[in-house]
């Protein structure tokens, strides 16, 4: 008889990257002295791997938010939000996201995770969902939730986003989803392209505004603000824990929408409401969203400068004021080398290998975020320049 467990044993390269010391991940942070500074086994590293855009998750007045709501509400919701758990914080934070986003209504779920697999119950058997290729983990489990046929076309790619629609059964519901900016490689999707076939073929635009809601368009609203094309988006969703610098998640969109969703989406009815801390957090950073748009220019600054210096090195990257810089390796030892180098360097980045990226796309991800002073910058550009020469990635500069 089979064993249902036989299946959990982890590749050899698991231990075999143990062994070379380069195992990059659960790496313990026991500190952050600082909104760019980690403690890790006892040193303090440069943060480059964090979605913390804004360094709002450090923020005195997001964290005296999430304090004062602990001390009157407690450290938990007490129940879902359909039944026992809804709290008015809740409400209120609904009420400023719509107004904030110019969507009818919103619906906050307990992560970001979340609020992406509720999508699942919009769709069916009958429908086929197209995404881009590098839509989040969530966003599939969404489809797979919802029972749907997946499509996916390449990254940004309208000819076959079109060919695609095209094969649709004419029959069927059909919903385009993409990433507002993505969190692999920070860039931005084809929002025109994508409103133009939503438009001809009769199909629905779901926008998974995860990394660019507080970043993107002259208010921070997000990609769709970025494009002018707020219009064109049926669904938006969101986290909190990228440039709210909290925890949690939203859908907005019409209002029955979100009322269906707030009675059938198994990820908001049968989970615990979102902690009276993290509410009370993401709307005094949602305030500081609004009032301080000088975050979002020193960011920008900041990105463009390094990335720009990455290029010069001989890193495939290309310059731009995202925050989110992608550095292509391709092999997977590789990539881990350069972090472990990196890590050495004093500076904590991010390895991403399959299934985090397709297969021979290993690359190391750097993230920017308003707490990085200069002389964080000159410390990433250095470490990456030392572990470049040292594995032979980038030139003398």
């Amino acid at each position: 008889m089979a064993d249902v467990f036989a299946k959990c044993r982890l590749p050899a390269t698991y231990q075999f990257v143990k062994d070379l010391g380069v195992y990059p991940y659960y790496r313990a942070i026991e500190e952050r002295p600082g909104g760019a500074e980690v403690l890790i086994d006892g040193r303090v590293l440069v943060q480059a791997g964090s979605n913390d855009y804004l360094g709002l998750s450090g923020d005195e007045r997001v964290k005296e938010a999430a304090v004062e709501a602990t001390r009157r509400l407690g450290t938990g919701g007490g129940g879902s939000r359909l039944s026992n758990g809804s709290l008015a914080l809740h409400e209120e934070l609904e009420a400023r996201l719509a107004a904030f986003l110019g969507r009818a209504a919103v619906m906050v779920t307990s992560a970001g995770y979340l609020a992406n697999l509720a999508l699942g119950a919009l769709i069916g058997p009958e429908d086929t969902v197209i995404g881009d290729r590098l839509i989040h983990a969530c966003l599939i489990d969404a489809v797979r939730l919802g029972g749907a046929r997946l499509r996916r076309y390449r990254h940004n790619d309208m000819e076959h986003l079109e060919r695609l629609l095209d094969a649709c059964d004419p029959g069927a519901g059909r919903l385009i989803v993409t990433e507002g900016m993505f969190s692999t490689s920070g860039s931005v999707c084809d929002l025109p392209g994508i409103a133009r076939l939503a438009r001809v073929h009769g199909a629905r635009v779901v926008l998974d505004s995860a990394h660019d809601v507080g970043l993107l368009g002259p208010a921070g609203r997000g990609a769709a603000e970025h494009h002018g094309l707020e219009g064109a988006v049926d669904v938006q969703t969101m986290t909190f824990s990228k440039a709210l610098g909290t925890v949690g998640g939203a859908v907005a969109g019409p209002e029955e929408i979100i009322a269906y969703l707030r009675h059938y989406a198994r990820s908001m009815v049968f989970t615990a409401a979102l902690s009276p801390a993290c509410a009370a957090a993401a709307l005094a950073a949602l305030g500081i969203v609004a009032a301080e748009p000088e975050r979002r220019h020193r960011l920008r600054v900041a990105a463009r400068r390094l990335s720009g210096e990455l290029a010069a090195m001989g890193y495939a990257v290309v310059p731009a004021d995202r925050p989110v810089m992608a550095v292509p390796v391709g092999d997977d030892l590789l990539c881990f080398r350069l972090w472990r180098e990196l890590f050495d360097e004093g500076v904590f980045a991010t390895a991403m290998v399959p299934p985090g990226v397709p297969p021979g796309q290993a690359l190391v991800r750097v993230s920017i975020t308003a707490a990085h002073t200069e002389a964080h910058l000159d410390r990433i550009a250095s470490a990456f320049a030392t572990a470049g020469r040292r594995l032979g990635l980038a030139r003398e500069t």
